[in-house]
């Protein structure tokens, strides 16, 4: 026995966009503005190509008789630009109105899936919807939208992060294969929070998040074997450099000083931070000497000669300075370091 057709007639109706409520368990939250326009300037061109999915009700008003409701199941954003581009019928399909508001959700989330365009946060936030409204396990969920057990956990698992990341996972500052590093520093919150500003600020891929993150969630174990005076430098150089500064002590004596970097453009910086600090450190230590051998003002510089070497008895006249010669008394060959 063939199972009779969920749409109405298996017909395709012309109704009012006026007239069409949206689906109360969309799970997509963000729609992108240039794409609707794109979208509506098409519609204005050819028009709607695929129908709408909806649901038809009537319902009885008290003087007024029964009036016609619909609810959107698919399809929200060709609504959307359908109202943009003018259009005052769209074409739909009527599912009876026996669907569950399981069913709309499920078919809303299908929908989306199947066109991508769902951000991983939204989807996360379907799937956690009709765990938590409808009871469904993971292998549930996963066997209605086509994909894995593993696919549905791992998605849910993205609901762990703190609002800010979530919001730049939304918004596609970063992208999902970001959020498995972000989530194994889920305990450790301030070295997650400085990984998703590196992450942002360096546009580090994912490969190298995942490999910042492992050496981070090893830390613990490793600055156990660091002296405070050691924990404080490797601090002060992380702060000094901008990037991450590590300090490993070898089990000989010794140890080795690594610092991260993610691009030509960092090791620049770095060689640029490493050589204004030894001019500094240059500049300091002139300082005093500069100091010392400046006359104050109005006294007379003292002149400072070093002491000379007895001339052997055969050296020429010409080689031992004469007091009067002022010009030689001045020359670097009569100072000795």
């Amino acid at each position: 026995m063939v199972n009779p057709s969920p749409y109405r007639n298996d017909s395709i109706f012309w109704v009012e966009v006026d007239r069409i409520k949206p689906n109360p368990f969309q799970p997509r939250r963000v729609f992108d503005e240039v794409a609707l326009a794109s979208l509506a300037e098409s519609i204005r061109q050819y028009g709607v190509l695929q129908p709408l999915t909806v649901t038809r009700k009537e319902i009885e008003k008290p003087g007024e008789g029964i009036f016609v409701e619909y609810e959107l199941i698919a399809g929200e954003r060709r609504l959307r630009a359908s109202k943009l581009a003018g259009i005052q019928q769209v074409p739909v399909v009527i599912r009876t109105s026996e669907d569950s508001d399981k069913m709309k959700l499920e078919m809303a989330i299908v929908e989306n899936l199947q066109r991508e365009d769902l951000n991983p946060v939204d989807r996360a936030i379907a799937f956690q919807r009709l765990v938590n409204e409808f009871g469904l396990k993971h292998t549930e969920i996963g066997a209605r939208v086509g994909k894995s057990r593993e696919y549905v956990s791992n998605t849910l698992r993205i609901l762990m992060l703190p609002k800010e990341m979530l919001d730049s996972l939304a918004a596609g500052e970063i992208s999902e294969g970001h959020t498995r590093p972000l989530l194994m520093l889920i305990e450790r919150p301030e070295e997650q929070a400085t990984l998703f500003k590196e992450i942002i600020i360096r546009r580090m891929t994912v490969r190298d998040a995942e490999q910042t993150a492992r050496r981070i969630a090893v830390e613990r174990s490793r600055k156990n074997d660091l002296t405070p005076e050691l924990l404080l430098i490797e601090r002060e150089l992380t702060e000094k450099l901008g990037t991450r500064v590590r300090i490993e002590k070898r089990e000989q004596g010794g140890g080795k000083v690594s610092i991260d970097f993610f691009s030509a453009d960092d090791l620049v910086q770095l060689r640029a931070i490493l050589a204004q600090a030894e001019a500094q450190a240059q500049a300091a230590a002139a300082a005093p000497a500069a100091s010392a051998a400046a006359p104050l003002e109005g006294d007379i510089a003292p002149i400072e000669v070093a002491e000379q070497q007895e001339a052997p008895a055969d050296a020429p006249l010409a080689a031992v300075a004469k007091p009067e010669e002022r010009d030689d008394l001045y020359s670097i060959s009569s100072f000795t370091v």
